[in-house]
């Protein structure tokens, strides 16, 4: 679209340019807009011209915040609204932040107000939204729980002509417990005011549409559109190294030009020592985020990196950001990746996948795999910003165990795994779908609770008609509420009164004032981390007096705890430590990875990006796979009465595929959590145990009858209320999925 010919005749639909508002044209006009990008064509054009919700899911710095909040705001220009008109939603405070500014520039003529909202914005403003409630409110999940639970006589001033709910990340929602909480809250404020605002939804690319459409339509009676507009094909540049790390201890010896040794390592530390060089070789003076899978892994990276740092003599430019190291660190980091002068490198976890603005980045770093697509498509998308191609270097370092007696212990399936993660997005433009929840009981104890929290006093049939016809919970069932509800008078979260109604009982009102009552993700118990009245993060752990530990890129030792007010107070000394997090590592693989893993064994095809040491590997490992049959024979002889069943499908299913056999008599087990076979023992042949496998999925499989252990649940928050039954339920229907297993084997 050409700004410069906005005029049109009374005939020809006006374009968009023209039918924004007059502030919003001056804003375009001072930043020297070109012209108006795909996205926020069909944005406008949906909000100007229909009813409908909208999608939009478009690359990282495609232009969607604005393809949202152009039309929003020129439909509350042109029809001011008589509360809050626009709600945006955030997962992330420091997300709100950063848009917060970029939407205070465009908002500076326009008499639209912007408040963010959030346990660190200023209760002031708070205060004067409740009294006047107008413009744009900036909020996460947390939050809105908060006023709806504790405010909900201000909700209905704030909210009764609330047009736009505008959802940042819709991906990252989709996936958790958070999301579903959201939708409950927005059904929730519908009930309350009688306003029904058209919701918008911002999402990086998504393999899948269709998802994400019925999601952001829950609980309302509209249709989704979801533009798809030609960002045309992205040129990429991408590079995959390694490093060897030998557990067999050879002593490798550096000697100077006269024969007299300078270095003397065990092996297992060279792999290690070339990789930290390597990182420092390829990221000086350049602007990058180096991704790692783990905060630990975080920790050490940066922490070796600047010790390289110094012995090179050069700039300490290393810094750290995931949710452990503290808010105004992270911003600091922030601000410093924003400068163009400043070629920062900054080593993160998730924390930076998200839409936070960075500036334009020079290159991403990824340690190890990527745990999904999708995460590899968050990242990738942090690079390439105004014109650039992005550039994203893949490195990881491999134990070589010498002479290992298991024939499958050779493959590095995480090194598999990142060549099956680059070419499912860049050949096959595929992502892994998002599989929704159908029966988040621990949401339903949570927002029974909050309900009855906010309302007071309900009848049981009152209560299930309000928290049962919440879209997310149209899969559980009267009898399902009927046992909850029991099991929480039985565990005084609740109580009867005379008149028959519920209220919060004496454990349940323990829960509700709690501030962590808000959130429905676990959260350990921090301290706080203190240089003096600095403050550095939280750990999950109590280092006593003289232990050194890492934090934020340093390393500190504690000088003085003082557990009561949950407060390490430390000192800065030099050298290299570690800090661990009681977290458990998990990565989900899909089945549509675990077949193109298999299609990568079982082809011959040569990836360009791949350096000459990884190339070696690649063709060690196909040798391996040829030999073993793995990636044509579902069944390989491991060793006596041992095999690996190859399936070729996700950890789900496989999951679902080990209960079905061990129903069968068929001993089995999951070597580790992402592996992509299971260790079968069996005194069967190899033709027989197949044959076996084929019959228990040709027949009548049932998971409801599969030996399950006690303790098997799906991970939630508020487990601990819900009848053992239904989390039981909940891990059958939600996690194992026996079609799918079916389907992934019996039908190719």
């Amino acid at each position: 679209m050409n700004f410069m010919n906005s005029n049109c005749s009374a005939t020809e639909k006006p374009d968009v340019f023209s039918r924004l508002a007059p502030f919003i044209r001056d804003f375009i006009w001072r930043n020297k807009w070109e012209e108006l990008r795909g996205v926020q064509v069909a944005a406008c054009e949906v909000i100007f011209d229909t009813d409908d919700n909208l999608l939009l899911s478009s690359g990282t710095a495609s232009g969607k915040t604005e393809a949202a909040f152009l039309p929003v705001l020129t439909e509350l220009c042109n029809k001011p609204s008589a509360s809050v008109g626009a709600m945006y939603i955030s997962p992330l405070k420091a997300l709100i932040n950063d848009q917060f500014k970029r939407l205070d520039a465009l908002l500076t003529d326009s008499h639209i107000p912007v408040c963010k909202w959030h346990a660190d914005a200023s209760l002031a403003r708070k205060n004067e939204l409740i009294k006047n409630p107008e413009g744009i409110l900036q909020i996460t999940p947390e939050s809105l729980e908060s006023l709806l639970t504790n405010k909900r006589g201000a909700c209905i001033r704030m909210f009764s002509d609330l047009r736009f709910v505008i959802i940042d990340e819709v991906h990252h929602f989709m996936r958790d417990a958070r999301g579903l909480q959201l939708l409950c809250l927005l059904e929730r404020l519908q009930k309350l005011t009688g306003a029904v605002p058209r919701r918008i939804g911002l999402s990086a690319t998504l393999g899948e549409l269709s998802p994400a459409t019925d999601w952001l339509n829950t609980g309302t009676d509209r249709r989704c559109a979801a533009p798809v507009t030609d960002e045309g094909k992205k040129r990429v540049r991408l590079h995959v190294e390694r490093f060897v790390n030998y557990a067999d201890k050879r002593d490798f010896t550096e000697r100077d030009g006269s024969g007299n040794i300078v270095k003397s390592s065990f092996s297992g530390e060279i792999g290690d020592r070339e990789h930290y060089e390597y990182l420092f070789k390829m990221t000086l003076g350049k602007k990058t985020i180096i991704f790692a899978n783990s905060r630990e892994e975080t920790e050490l990276v940066m922490a070796n990196l600047r010790e390289v740092a110094r012995k090179h003599k050069a700039a300490d430019v290393y810094r750290v950001h995931h949710g452990n190291v503290s808010a105004l660190l992270r911003e600091a980091a922030e601000d410093e990746m924003k400068s163009d002068d400043e070629k920062i490198v900054t080593g993160a976890t998730v924390t930076l996948e998200l839409g936070i603005d960075i500036g334009s980045l020079d290159q991403a770093v990824q340690i190890g795999a990527p745990l999904s697509v999708s995460s590899f498509a968050q990242r990738l998308g942090r690079c390439g910003r105004r014109g650039q191609t992005p550039q994203l270097l893949f490195t990881f370092v491999e134990d070589i165990q010498i002479n290992s007696a298991d024939t499958l212990a050779p493959i590095n399936w995480e090194f598999l795994r990142t060549i099956a993660v680059i070419e499912l997005y860049t050949k096959d433009n595929r992502q892994e779908p998002i599989r929704p929840r159908t029966l988040p009981y621990n949401l339903l104890y949570h927002q029974t609770m909050s309900c009855l929290k906010s309302g007071g006093e309900m009848s049981p049939a009152a209560l299930a008609q309000t928290v049962l016809t919440l879209g997310c919970f149209k899969n559980i069932s009267q009898d399902d509420f009927r046992l909850l509800l029991a099991r929480l008078i039985d565990i005084r979260q609740l109580e009867r009164t005379e008149r028959g109604g519920l209220i919060i009982g004496s454990e349940g009102e323990k829960s509700v004032n709690s501030h962590k009552f808000l959130t429905v993700f676990e959260t350990p118990e921090y301290l706080l981390v203190k240089d003096e009245n600095r403050t550095i993060g939280t750990v999950d752990k109590v280092y006593p007096v003289g232990t050194r530990f890492a934090l934020a890129g340093l390393t500190w030792e504690t000088v003085e705890v003082n557990e009561k007010s949950k407060v390490i107070f430390v000192k800065r000394v030099p050298g290299i430590s570690v800090v661990d997090w009681n977290v458990e590592f998990e990565v989900e693989i899909h089945t549509l990875l675990a077949r193109k893993i298999r299609d990568i064994l079982r082809s011959s095809d040569d990836y360009p990006y791949l350096s000459d040491r990884c190339r070696e590997r690649l063709s060690e490992i196909r040798y391996i796979a040829r030999n073993t049959g793995i990636a044509e024979n579902p069944v390989m002889h491991l060793s006596d009465k041992v095999f690996a069943v190859f399936p070729w499908v996700g950890t789900r299913q496989l999951f679902t595929l080990h209960y079905a056999l061990s129903q069968g008599g068929i001993k089995n087990k999951l070597p580790w959590i992402s592996s992509l076979y299971l260790e079968v023992q069996s005194e069967k042949t190899s033709g027989e145990l197949e044959r076996s496998i084929y019959d228990i999925l040709s027949g009548d499989m049932n998971p409801y009858e599969f030996p399950l252990p006690e303790n098997a649940q799906v991970k939630g928050k508020y487990n601990e209320f819900v009848p053992s039954e239904l989390l039981r339920k909940q891990f059958i229907e939600d996690y194992l999925d026996p079609v799918g297993l079916r389907d992934g084997i019996l039908q190719e």
